[in-house]
């Protein structure tokens, strides 16, 4: 990397935002630990223009750049190579929020927003921003958007993508694309938008958006189901679409192990029914009411007699106050920590036609019991949205290292066949990053690979933004 480079960097964001000694291990490992890069330096821009001479710099210099947002991503897709070539640059210092238009229901934030700043600022405008992830108090929402992130509302509102209206991007030649106009209806040409979304920092930098905002409901309940098999979650769902309608906010399957393990390694949330042998399956329900908590409970309650009737739920609980509500969200969110909290796993995020995740499920389980025998499921996810994330922990008695290092090739090769085979996703909202590279050559389309590597070569000819990431490198 040439001298100067450095130097010209310090001139641009100041020479305490250019980062080259120190423990710089909150930017350079990813956040399961799973890798660990080393940056030429971390560079830290303030501004939309302060990112657009960084890039123009580094693109002089042909000096790849990594961007970062809250450096939460599952798939290491925001962290440098091991080379000590790459500039990471991290837009945590861009976190302001631009404006908020009530009556246009927007709010224009910058992409180092930490998504739970995002939530709180459209709480105090009575307003909801609906977007709402586990790691949401330090993921930003420029990360959110560069992975299309999804999380616990999708069934209601979509992921990150639909909830966006407008992006300003600085390109690989570190021009500003503004495009932040908030509009609903903009046919103007090919939809600029849609493509930065999504693509990991591999053919633009994200540096704010404007993003769809809504009414707050007027009351919100949330119940926990017990059911007694995973076809009986999908038929209490297809219930819950008729009588909820658009109130449907929040739709959560787990399975009893998932479950054991949070109750073994966090007693103090008291799971519901979970020493119950006959309750495989429980779901977590959220229904947003727009006119009473009275009207809220009553569809809650004719809901629940429905599927009692109907056999799908054998026990339900409904929470009485956002006190209790809450503790059963954080039964829900801390499944994965009381996994780990278990040792080591290996960790899929799969999404299968809701129709088809029964039968999924079904073939799955007996497939890795079968060939591996004493492997744990730890089955958990967004069932309204047919994301699940199809976790697999190592045998009770096992080495749970020599068991990752041995055998995750072998059963991310056994789950992903099966995904395949009922027309599903090997990466339903974690993205590609630098993990699933070589998968996403094996299962997207030729015709997909070709089209992605145009739009690569299009927009980002050096290859500097990201590279390694998402498309494989072509020597």
């Amino acid at each position: 990397m040439p001298s100067f480079l450095l130097d010209h960097l310090r001139q641009i964001v100041g020479d305490a935002h250019v980062l080259t000694e120190g423990d710089l291990t909150a930017w350079e490992q990813d956040w399961r630990r799973r890798a660990r890069g080393k940056a030429r330096a971390v560079v830290r821009p303030a501004t939309t223009a302060e990112v657009a001479a960084v890039v123009r710099a580094c693109a002089e210099a042909g000096v790849p750049i990594v961007p970062q947002g809250g450096n939460t991503g599952l798939a290491v897709g925001s962290i440098p190579d091991a080379s000590g070539t790459q500039i990471l640059l991290s837009l945590s210092r861009m976190a302001a929020v631009r404006a908020v238009d009530a009556d246009n229901l927007t709010m224009t934030v910058e992409a180092g927003c930490v998504l739970q700043n995002l939530q709180d600022v459209a709480e105090k405008a009575g307003l909801l921003f609906p977007l709402s992830l586990a790691a949401e108090g330090s993921c930003t929402i420029g990360g959110n958007l560069a992975t299309n992130a999804g999380g616990t509302q999708v069934v209601r509102y979509g992921n990150t993508r639909d909830l966006c209206l407008g992006l300003e991007v600085v390109t690989a030649q570190g021009e500003v694309w503004n495009g932040l106009k908030g509009l609903r209806k903009d046919n103007t040409g090919y939809d600029l938008r849609d493509l930065f979304i999504g693509s990991e920092g591999t053919l633009g930098i994200i540096t704010a958006a404007t993003m769809k905002l809504y009414p707050r409901p007027a009351a919100s309940l949330t119940a926990w189901a017990a059911v007694p098999s995973m076809e009986a979650a999908v038929r209490l769902l297809g219930l819950a679409h008729r009588h909820l309608g658009a109130g449907l906010t929040g739709f959560e399957v787990m399975g009893r192990f998932a479950l054991g393990l949070v109750a073994r390694h966090m007693p103090q949330l008291r799971v519901p029914f979970v020493d119950q042998e006959d309750v495989p399956y429980a779901v977590l329900l959220e229904n947003a009411d727009s006119e009473s908590e009275e009207h809220a409970r009553g569809r809650f309650e004719a809901l629940l007699e429905t599927a009692f009737e109907d056999g799908c739920v054998s026990d339900a609980v409904v929470a009485e106050n956002l006190a209790q509500a809450h503790q059963l969200w954080h039964i829900r969110e801390n499944i994965p920590l009381a996994q780990a909290e278990e040792g080591l796993n290996i960790k899929h995020d799969i999404s299968v036609p809701i129709s088809r995740i029964p039968e999924f499920v079904a073939y799955a389980d007996d497939l890795l019991v079968r060939e591996i025998p004493g492997v744990r499921l730890v089955n958990f996810g967004h069932l309204g949205d047919g994301n699940l994330h199809y976790n697999v922990q190592a045998p009770a008695e096992g080495d749970a290292k020599a068991f990752l290092r041995d055998e995750e090739k072998r059963v991310n090769h056994l789950v992903y066949e099966a995904v395949a085979r009922f027309g599903g996703s090997f990466s339903a909202e974690h993205g590609i990053g630098e993990l699933k590279v070589s998968t996403l050559e094996a299962y997207q389309s030729p015709v997909a690979l070709s089209m992605m590597r145009s739009i690569k070569q299009a927009l980002d000819p050096r290859g500097l933004f990201n590279p390694g990431r998402v498309l494989a490198q072509r020597t």
